[in-house]
């Protein structure tokens, strides 16, 4: 795990956020949203055309989702022009409004403006692309990602991001999930995504190892538009009473630890502790989130006078946790 997780680990330290995700993999995710995309402008505003498969899949499936407008924005030009051929030192702006033979769009259907700035999703000039936008899907930078989320939510916008699922604990981040404000979309195979990461050395000895990539664990994806995921039910088959020894208490929290969200018992009505990837078994109308172990999220009622924020059993200390309360228990 940590050798897999070393660049994410660098990029927030280094800066170095150049992670390119494959269009296969972004194929399999956009693939159960393609009824909200139509009529949209979709704009991928971290996402560098000549190496990223994002605006490539949508320039070719422009049609098939039904968009309006594509409109995609990189911080500089890093790689090869593919359009005018050699490097270039200034950030550009690539628009396509369909219309392409075959719907197979070339350099000359795409239209390529040089920005004033360096192309910083925070820059205004492209906040002023952003306000046009409907739907933002792009890979934002790892070390920018809370700063990158506030700035969808501020703007109102719908969007389908990659981020690492520990993303989930952050102080902007946390209150958005806890509201129901963004969940996790259908996600990588295995929980895991290859990127093409030009400034890393992929050192996992994984079966599936790709050469030139990087292999990530914890990747997932967060959106929040809606989708059939998000509504079907954990079947529980536990049961808390008769059991309890193995479901203990935390030492600072009033909730019982629940190692594993297939343990959930289906007839417990108070605080649970789960790990953090039940957010992928997620459904507001069974389950109701009511804080995390780390004070970002401190479940206001349920943490125990003078405690730390780290949960403990027995003093020893757990990973973080969800906490959460079934909806409708059967007791």
């Amino acid at each position: 795990m940590a050798n897999e997780n070393s660049g994410l680990h660098s990029a927030k330290r280094n800066k170095k956020d150049e992670f390119y995700t494959q269009i296969v993999d972004i194929e399999r995710e956009l693939r159960h949203y393609r009824n909200q995309f139509k009529g949209k402008v979709v704009y991928c505003n971290c996402d560098d055309p000549y190496i990223s498969a994002f605006f490539e899949y949508f320039a070719k499936n422009f049609e098939f989702f039904g968009l309006k407008k594509l409109i995609t924005t990189c911080y500089k030009s890093q790689e090869v022009d593919l359009f005018s051929q050699g490097n270039s030192e200034v950030s550009i702006k690539l628009e396509y409004t369909g219309g392409a033979e075959n719907s197979l769009p070339s350099p000359d259907d795409i239209g390529v403006t040089p920005l004033d700035g360096d192309g910083d999703f925070r820059s205004q000039e492209c906040i002023e692309i952003l306000k046009e936008a409907d739907i933002v899907v792009t890979n934002p930078p790892f070390s920018l990602f809370s700063e990158y989320v506030s700035q969808l939510a501020d703007y109102d916008k719908k969007f389908i991001i990659i981020g690492n699922q520990n993303s989930i604990t952050y102080k902007d981040i946390f209150p958005l999930i806890k509201s129901n404000k963004m969940w996790l979309g259908y996600g990588f195979k295995r929980n895991m995504a290859h990127f093409i990461a030009p400034h890393y050395e992929d050192t996992a000895s994984d079966a599936d190892h790709k050469e030139g990539m990087i292999r990530v664990s914890g990747v997932v994806w967060y959106t929040n538009l809606d989708n059939k995921k998000r509504h079907e039910e954990i079947i529980l088959v536990q049961r808390y009473q008769g059991n309890e020894a193995d479901y203990p208490y935390y030492d600072n929290y009033n909730a019982i630890e629940v190692s594993r969200t297939q343990n959930i018992p289906l007839d417990y009505d108070g605080a649970m502790g789960v790990p953090i990837t039940f957010l992928t078994k997620y459904n507001p109308e069974q389950f109701e989130i009511i804080g995390c172990s780390y004070s970002y999220g401190e479940p206001v009622g349920y943490h125990k006078e003078g405690a730390s924020f780290d949960v403990s059993i027995n003093g020893r200390q757990v990973y973080k946790r969800l906490f959460i309360r079934n909806r409708n228990p059967i007791i």
